[in-house]
């Protein structure tokens, strides 16, 4: 089984190594590595240069300007050729070796799964072994896409063809559009998605949607329109309510 995993980065160069080093040191060997540089003017891509004899015909990249995160991501997936596709971010990564071999077995184990989710662990930028939020999907459920939650997205890996069948994520979307295509895949179309109980990978805080009152407003209106289109129904008091199950998860991550 073939695993394409697909990684936007744009002006990079600070954490780009770790996200590298984390996709070469996977003990599964069969994976195909994407990057999708969108035209960086700082070091990301001479970093991607210097690594590639280390993964020699395992790795492809482009860079280019694009339309932003999304319209990257789509261009990255219309690049892969593995079976199955996931998604890493340039400040992210595998923080143990063994992450893909367990993904490929929880889809050998499962025939009939369509895709996979489980845990993420958010960390400082500056102390990468503290762990400020622990993100499980263990509980979802896809009518807590009603209420703001979704699955962690960059646990979440899928066969190829769903994105044939079902589409790509929608770059009119400037936050949420992975929210939408996780409504679409889980919800409208009913794909059978297995939890995994691990902890996929370490993302630094600090991400798009996070923290800014401007964001987190654009992030829920969005929300509502991706509910909206797959035929959920929300408004903004529904979602709000997420928030104080998100500070019960800071508060007791750390105690």
């Amino acid at each position: 089984m073939k695993i394409s995993i697909v990684t936007v980065t744009y002006n990079s160069a600070s954490t780009i190594r770790d996200t590298l080093e984390s996709v070469l040191n996977q003990t599964y060997s069969n994976i195909e590595y994407i990057v999708v540089d969108g035209k960086s003017d700082d070091s990301t891509i001479n970093i991607v240069q210097d690594y590639e004899p280390k993964f020699g015909n395992r790795i492809k990249w482009i860079s280019e300007p694009d339309s932003g995160l999304y319209d990257a991501m789509n261009k990255g997936i219309g690049m892969a050729t593995g079976d199955i596709i996931g998604i890493i971010n340039s400040d992210d990564f595998y923080h143990q070796t063994d992450i893909i071999s367990k993904i490929v077995k929880a889809f050998e184990d499962n025939p009939d799964a369509e895709a996979t989710m489980a845990d993420i662990r958010f960390v400082k930028p500056s102390n990468l072994d503290k762990t400020v939020r622990y993100y499980s999907s263990k509980k979802f459920k896809p009518g807590l896409f009603r209420y703001g939650f979704m699955p962690a997205h960059p646990s979440f890996f899928t066969y190829k063809h769903n994105f044939t069948r079902y589409g790509l994520y929608k770059t009119d979307y400037k936050i949420a559009a992975d929210y939408e295509l996780l409504i679409r895949f889980l919800y409208k179309m009913k794909i059978k998605c297995v939890y995994i109980p691990i902890d996929v990978m370490k993302m630094r805080t600090g991400g798009t949607s996070q923290f800014s009152l401007r964001n987190t407003y654009l992030l829920n209106k969005e929300i509502i329109r991706a509910c909206k289109e797959n035929g959920i129904y929300t408004n903004l008091i529904i979602l709000y309510l997420k928030y104080i199950i998100k500070l019960r998860e800071f508060i007791f991550t750390n105690k």
